[in-house]
């Protein structure tokens, strides 16, 4: 199976911050120990890929993905295909099932080799929610893989394996330096045709597709389609410039409409998302809009560029910096914010607690304050959930009132397990995602806070055991063994 992501008539295809350059030297040191390659010079008119394809083709990887589907028969879901290709009529029981269970689904993505270690880049949406990962190499050789962190807002996920044998490793190159007609070349494992390799060129920059709150694609007319997500975009250099990603489509296939991750904003990410598993973002405090013409005459300004502030949250960084309703943000930390989708990207890219000037215009003047950057608040909520990753390979987080509610529980009730590490002990002992965990070695938990000062309490080299609540509302004893 080869799952796709829809959104819209936006199709990612699986089968679709604290981002801090400072902390990419090991990246730009293993890059930098790679042997010398010759340039080509830049082709006069259609270039030939023979000589490319060949020497890029070996750091792509297949990944295939293993992943538990919940099955309700009570909802009629469950039964085989209908004799045209639908579900065949949902028969609804007259009865209630207690217990529902969960199948295997399958499905296949693309990803590339970054470091000779078996470090490995690839979408989030091809590995999320995966019990079992598995890539396979240009050479048929297989290696099940780890997942050490992975993004949503990006679709950016980093993977490991440990490899017996060197490995070739994809050049990185610079998606700024990219222009639109510049030849790119796209490979990955479309329909689990591996090593596929199409070509195009740059079709634009800098697109908004409205995946999420940092768009910055790439658009390409090189052939993608499901099975290609989380394959390098090369440049005619041989040098990764994009991680393909998602494409516009009514039908599921490639139309000539692709969009890739700019491959600077991964580098930047990389490192965060295989330390800690997770992303760490700025936060400004600020509703930002377009500004149009009108807007832009009305406010006193020459020309429609800027992030027009149309509301700053209450003791946010924005309202202590003195930023309010009405102002154009028109430059951040040195950087020019031409439109208003530029301001997101370039607040999230800074270190929580960096002080950066903002040019801005009120009033048809120019001004310039200094602003401390927080951290943005859901993903504070997020690195908070993560627990002791390293050990039972857990990611926890507090339940919602609603959430709590909806499972019957009272408050101060459980913890939600948001995520498992594929070969973990608790991928072993068949802890899921949605789980609540309820007790943890027989001592009852309702925090994040509650569930680690159990677990420290936890004898070394003894099983940990979880008394956990299914998402069918079934209580379930599971024991975990230490790795």
């Amino acid at each position: 199976m080869r799952k796709t992501l829809v959104v819209g008539t936006l199709v990612a295809s699986v089968a679709v911050g604290g981002f801090s350059l400072g902390r990419l030297t090991q990246l730009e040191r293993v890059q930098a120990e790679l042997p010398p390659q010759s340039a080509p010079a830049r082709p006069a008119g259609l270039p030939s890929f023979v000589s490319l394809a060949p020497q890029v083709s070996p750091a792509v990887v297949h990944i295939k993905v293993v992943t538990l589907e919940r099955t309700d028969f009570q909802h009629g879901r469950g039964f085989p295909p209908g004799p045209f290709g639908g579900p065949q009529p949902r028969f609804r029981s007259p009865f209630p099932f207690p217990q529902a269970e969960s199948r295997p689904q399958r499905g296949s993505g693309s990803g590339f080799i970054v470091r000779q270690d078996g470090l490995i880049l690839t979408n989030n949406h091809v590995v999320e929610n995966a019990k079992q990962i598995t890539v396979v190499l240009a050479d048929e050789t297989e290696y099940r893989a780890d997942l050490l962190g992975g993004d949503a807002k990006t679709d950016l996920a980093v993977l490991k394996i440990k490899p017996t044998a060197e490995l070739p490793v994809a050049r990185l190159g610079d998606s700024d330096a990219l222009r639109v007609g510049d030849w790119v070349l796209a490979i990955g494992n479309p329909f689990g045709l591996s090593n596929t390799v199409t070509a195009g060129i740059v079709s634009a920059t800098g697109r908004t597709i409205g995946a999420g709150p940092y768009d910055n694609f790439i658009q390409t007319d090189a052939s993608i389609n499901p099975g290609n997500s989380g394959g390098p975009l090369f440049n005619q250099y041989g040098q990764v410039v994009g991680i393909n990603t998602a494409i516009f489509s009514r039908s599921g296939g490639n139309i000539g409409i692709g969009f890739a991750t700019p491959i600077n904003q991964a580098k930047a990410l990389m490192p965060e998302l295989e330390e800690h598993g997770y992303v760490t973002r700025g936060w400004l405090g600020v509703s930002i809009q377009s500004l149009t013409r009108d807007l832009a005459e009305s406010l006193g300004m020459d020309a429609a560029v800027g992030a027009l502030v149309a509301d700053v949250v209450d003791d946010s960084p924005a309202q202590q910096a003195g930023i309010r309703r009405g102002d154009v943000i028109l430059g951040y930390n040195g950087r020019e914010v031409s439109a208003s989708s530029d301001l997101p990207i370039l607040v999230a890219e800074t270190r929580v607690g960096e002080t950066v000037p903002v040019e801005l215009s009120r009033r048809g003047r120019r001004e310039t304050l200094s602003v401390t950057i927080g951290e943005l608040a859901e993903e504070r909520r997020a690195r908070g959930a993560v627990v002791d990753q390293g050990e039972w390979g857990l990611a926890m987080r507090d339940l919602r009132p609603q959430e709590r509610a909806q499972a019957g529980l009272n408050a101060g009730e459980g913890v939600l397990v948001s995520g498992v590490r594929p070969g973990s002990p608790a991928a072993r002992s068949s802890v899921r995602s949605g789980d609540v965990i309820l007790e943890v070695n027989r001592t009852p938990v309702g925090s994040v806070q509650e569930l680690e000062t159990a677990l420290a309490k936890a004898q070394p080299g003894r099983p940990l055991l979880l008394l956990l609540q299914r998402p069918n509302g079934a209580s379930h004893f599971a024991s975990l063994s230490a790795e």
